[in-house]
């Protein structure tokens, strides 16, 4: 009978295998940084990220306080990783996983879930907290209906942070020697910045410094919580919440400083660390470490970074690593089509504001006087200020016709068209071009994930007519109009 022996590798269970995950030390993308900047690769855990270890944490102080019972269900409401660690564990335990997901989450972690046997429910991602199908609105329900169900809510539940002040923050510290200096992690739940942090301070007697790396409009770091494009870090907060809650398992205390990191540099960084150090990580991993080079620019060849990597890119080969998906929103990648791109031939002017849109707190009444003579607009997310808007929260279309006949008094939301087509500005102008060759009206134009034009899909029509130079778009409805007919105006108006 062969005796487990944890420091020969041989478990007893799958879940003891969690941990111990291998530091790693960047080498070429930290060109010219004295600093020394490790990434430890949390999505070597068994179930392949960081939440394996909170995971386990969370199940075995349930199962120790007797919330979670032999045959028992677990319930949890999560972007996607922790319901696979949960899943995984459960089924080696003979527990049944019900998930909750946002609709964001990407298609590789909706078929790791379902590979485990989880009944999986996906609802909408950008809801207001008190709306019931807010996700953790549904995972509560459904632990309640469920007999033997236990919900896990990593958000609150002290175990999260805990699970981390047991094992990764020790570890960190034994595989530097003590010598770490700067510790860079991404803040979502808060567990692992909690619980990490807090160790590493009391070990250092507060010499080690905690930097989170937040995106740059989440509600951790000051932003007004718009939505972004990196998943499973931030504070998302959808402008009808009633009552911002953060999580019981984040303690900001521990946090010195936070970076804002845009979803650009953070797709950028993935790149290099892909390209230049042989490392597939996922886009919370490409904010933690854009983070950590900032830092590591500030200090000296003594100090020592180590920036946490949750999981692999092998969860979003269909999103940050597709350059199809990443060139319709704007961002910029590897040309999946010979020739110039849309930003090669259509220039937005440096004077230019905001694209006209249609708030969706509006009434019918005030949805025509905005959409004044354009055929159609795009409908947002209501939020307070002005400012480019995010492509995510776009909700839909308004257009002249479908609001002809339709009461004013009515919400502008109950008479919506599907939202209008994006192209993006590194998008192949070709292939743009012949996404629209069905399309007719308005176009939204996108450059690092925000609608920054509308353009007329009359104009890429015929391509080649754009060689003879670049072609200056100011947005509809705020300045005057060149070239592009934009929403093909009632009126006749433009060339």
């Amino acid at each position: 009978m062969t005796v487990a022996d944890p420091q020969l590798g041989v478990f007893d269970s799958v879940a003891d295998a969690i941990g111990n995950t291998p530091l790693i030390r960047l080498n070429r993308v930290t060109e010219g940084i004295t600093a020394t900047v490790y990434l430890k690769l949390e999505y070597l855990n068994p179930f392949g990220s960081v939440k394996d270890r909170a995971a386990r944490a969370m199940i075995d102080a349930a199962e120790a306080a007797g919330e979670l019972r032999p045959g028992g269900t677990v319930v949890e409401s999560t972007s996607g990783n922790t319901g696979i660690a949960l899943a995984a564990i459960a089924a080696s335990r003979g527990y049944r996983t019900i998930v909750v997901v946002p609709d964001k989450s990407s298609a590789e972690k909706l078929a790791l879930l379902r590979a485990y046997g989880v009944e999986v429910h996906v609802t909408a991602g950008g809801l207001p907290r008190q709306h019931p199908d807010f996700l953790k609105n549904v995972a509560l329900r459904l632990a309640a209906d469920i007999p033997g169900a236990w919900y896990s809510g990593q958000y609150d539940n002290p175990a999260n942070p805990a699970a981390h002040r047991e094992t990764t923050g020790p570890e960190i510290w034994s595989q530097t020697g003590g010598r770490i200096t700067h510790f860079v992690t991404g803040i979502g739940t808060g567990g692992t910045i909690t619980g990490t942090g807090e160790y590493l301070k009391s070990v250092s007697g507060g010499q080690v410094r905690v930097i989170g790396a937040d995106p740059e409009s989440s509600i951790y770091s000051g932003g007004d919580g718009h939505a972004w494009y990196v998943e499973s870090i931030g504070h998302y907060l959808h402008p009808r919440t009633d009552t911002d809650e953060w999580p019981q398992s984040y303690h900001p205390e521990v946090v010195d400083r936070i970076e804002q990191v845009p979803d650009a540099e953070a797709f950028e960084v993935l790149r290099r660390l892909a390209g230049e150090e042989g490392l597939l990580v996922g886009g919370s991993t490409g904010t933690a470490v854009a983070a950590a080079l900032r830092v590591a620019r500030t200090l000296g060849p003594g100090d020592v970074v180590v920036a946490i990597a949750p999981d692999s890119g092998r969860n979003y080969l269909s999103t940050y690593f597709d350059p199809q998906w990443l060139g319709r929103l704007g961002f910029d990648a590897a040309p999946t089509a010979p020739g110039p791109r849309v930003g090669d031939r259509v220039a937005v002017a440096a004077d230019a504001d905001a694209p006209a849109v249609v708030p969706s707190d509006v009434t019918v009444a005030r949805a025509r006087e905005l959409l004044g003579a354009y055929t159609a607009l795009p409908v947002r997310l209501a939020r307070a200020g002005a400012g480019y808007v995010v492509v995510a929260e776009i909700l839909g279309a308004v257009s002249a016709s479908r609001l002809a006949d339709a009461p004013g008094a009515d919400p502008v939301t109950d008479h919506l068209d599907p939202p209008l087509p994006v192209i993006g500005m590194h998008e192949p102008f070709a292939v743009a071009a012949q996404r629209l060759s069905d399309a007719t009206g308005p176009v939204v134009l996108a450059r690092d994930g925000y609608a920054i034009a509308l353009v007329d899909a009359a104009d890429f029509d015929d391509a080649p007519r754009f060689d003879a130079g670049r072609t200056t778009v100011r947005p509809c409805g705020t300045t005057t109009y060149e070239v592009h007919r934009c929403s093909r105006r009632r009126t006749g108006e433009g060339s």
